[in-house]
């Protein structure tokens, strides 16, 4: 029985099967498909995805979600403006999830990631106790939920058609679809073997 180091062991990345490493022409034995050993810390196609998404959200906040047009007046809200005003209307409810969907969530889905992907590169004592498994597998379930701000204008905008009301999307509706598409990318982009290889 010939007896193989754990090193020289390779996953297949679409069927699972567990195949010895021969090099640069590595097949695996189950499904044929090639299997390249990854890159150690191969972050960088992650980290791109991540800073678009951070720089997309700044104009998100920034510019006008939503564009009211009522009798002549032209009016815009952003985000942030949004919330207050669905507050001030004591229209808790609404109000609470628009801030978690569009703010919260998309905040703690960048330092997720940012911390995920600094300590894959550089684990510190304190990592251990965290489940950075879960965590990424946090981001990629509450990743679509930060589209409910793009999808409500969308609705709104779809759904009034009256002669004096025109309800329009606002540049900060683009700026945030792009942002939540960039941050799903450097989500997917992300390789969770690197968090197994530096327990």
């Amino acid at each position: 029985m010939i007896e193989v180091k754990e090193e020289d062991l390779i996953r297949c990345p679409v069927c699972d099967a567990v195949n010895i490493n021969k090099g640069k022409e590595n097949v695996c034995r189950r499904c044929g498909s090639a299997i390249y050993r990854h890159r150690k810390f191969n972050t960088e196609k992650s980290w791109a995805f991540l800073v678009t998404a951070i720089i997309a959200y700044i104009p998100a906040n920034l510019y006008p979600m939503l564009i009211t047009s009522a009798f002549g007046n032209r009016e815009g809200s952003t985000i942030l403006g949004g919330v207050v005003l669905l507050w001030e209307l004591e229209s808790y409810p609404v109000a609470i999830i628009i801030f978690i969907a569009s703010i919260l969530i998309p905040v703690m889905k960048f330092l997720i990631l940012i911390y995920l992907l600094i300590s894959v590169k550089y684990p510190l004592g304190k990592d251990k106790k965290i489940n950075k498994h879960k965590l990424y597998y946090m981001t990629e379930v509450i990743g679509p939920w930060s589209m409910i701000d793009v999808f409500v204008v969308a609705i709104l905008a779809a759904l009034i058609h009256l002669s004096s009301v025109e309800i329009l999307a606002g540049t900060a509706a683009t700026a945030f679809a792009i942002s939540v598409f960039f941050t799903l990318l450097a989500a997917h982009a992300f390789d969770e073997t690197l968090i197994k290889d530096n327990r």
